[in-house]
């Protein structure tokens, strides 16, 4: 749990009474004539009064870092007591669906966007048919966190480092194998980039989610993976699966004993690095004086300790910028994840 849900409304003036020794005799209805006039007003001007609603929209379904970094974005801005804030997920075409629901979106529906590096800077380059180009689409309001992936091979592999894996791709000339949560995700786009470096080839062996693919790579069935922290630790710290490293520019509070991708002495993986960024966008329109209102909300909650401690939790890390600092970051990883999908020929 993350917290408590928003506080219900009060009251209204009929529970209320049904629940006073209220006798109404001619003098009382009399002398409190004015107070039920007041009374009567009241909810009036409690709606008016009344926060504005604003929305998170969550391209994916509940339970994902996504999710999770939402609702607690979400909890931690309406325990400020500045905004009043919901979160609904939209999934749908690898958070297509609830990413062209924000495009669309008139500027003055308060509805945000819960971005990440997926949504908005590969999927505009994976799928071909899409309507819309979310990097463009939409304009950025403060970008909090950053997740890298843990590169795993099996427990009883014999590989027992990156540079050791880097040998066994380049002898065995694709007779590895490697899985991933499905085509065009992080993971096989990782994967590629690392195969690309050292010049390599391996198999790619797509599922329908992480859980599977982590189940057969445990299994021996599958070479290694590039996956999401969380699910990967578990079967890590259950001895079914080796930690060779992180794939972020330095290490991660949470595994100060894994190395880097870049650490491994690898000369041609000098420099790699490969994360997701997390935000919140908004639909092209919305008030400048609006955004940046909503980016210092948000980056005053994320940079609290409780917050970034439920990051930890997820194996990411903060990563705090407004509007311009994220516009700049959507920018850089659109060019360069837009390369990963053309020369690894990943399309959907």
């Amino acid at each position: 749990m993350l917290g408590p849900p928003i506080p219900t409304h009060p009251l209204d003036m009929a529970t209320f009474l049904s629940r006073t020794a209220f006798r109404p005799t001619r003098r009382r209805l009399l002398a409190t004539a004015p107070a039920l006039g007041l009374a009567a007003a009241a909810p009036h001007a409690w709606a008016q009064g009344r926060k504005r609603v604003t929305r998170i929209i969550v391209p994916f379904a509940p339970g994902g870092g996504n999710d999770v970094f939402a609702r607690q974005l979400a909890y931690s801005l309406n325990a400020m007591g500045q905004k009043d804030v919901i979160v609904e997920n939209k999934p749908g075409a690898g958070g297509n669906l609830g990413t062209e629901l924000v495009v669309r979106a008139p500027a003055d529906s308060n509805t945000f966007l819960l971005g990440h590096t997926g949504t908005i800077a590969i999927n505009p380059a994976l799928y071909k048919n899409l309507s819309f180009n979310a990097s463009t689409d939409l304009q950025p309001v403060a970008m909090f966190a950053s997740s890298a992936l843990l590169l795993v091979v099996p427990a009883s592999s014999p590989i027992k480092s990156v540079a050791q894996l880097a040998d066994a791709l380049k002898a065995k000339n694709a007779d590895l194998s490697y899985a991933s949560s499905g085509a065009g995700t992080g993971g096989h786009l990782t994967a590629e980039m690392f195969l690309h470096a050292l010049g390599a080839r391996a198999v790619h062996v797509p599922y329908k989610g992480t859980a599977p693919s982590l189940a057969d790579v445990a299994g021996g069935q599958v070479d290694f993976s590039f996956s999401v922290i969380p699910a990967a630790m578990a079967l890590v710290k259950a001895g079914k699966l080796r930690a060779l490293a992180v794939t972020s520019a330095k290490r991660l509070a949470l595994l100060q004993d894994v190395p880097t991708v870049a650490e491994a002495g690898v000369p041609a993986l000098a420099g790699f690095e490969s994360t997701l960024t997390y935000g919140i966008l908004a639909p092209k329109g919305v008030p400048q004086a609006e955004v940046a209102q909503f980016a210092a909300d948000i980056l005053k909650v994320a940079s609290t300790p409780e917050f970034q401690s439920k990051l930890g939790i997820e194996g990411a890390e903060p990563l705090l910028g407004g509007a311009a600092e994220y516009a700049r970051k959507v920018q850089e990883e659109s060019r360069k994840w837009s390369e990963v999908v053309k020369f690894s020929g990943a399309s959907v």
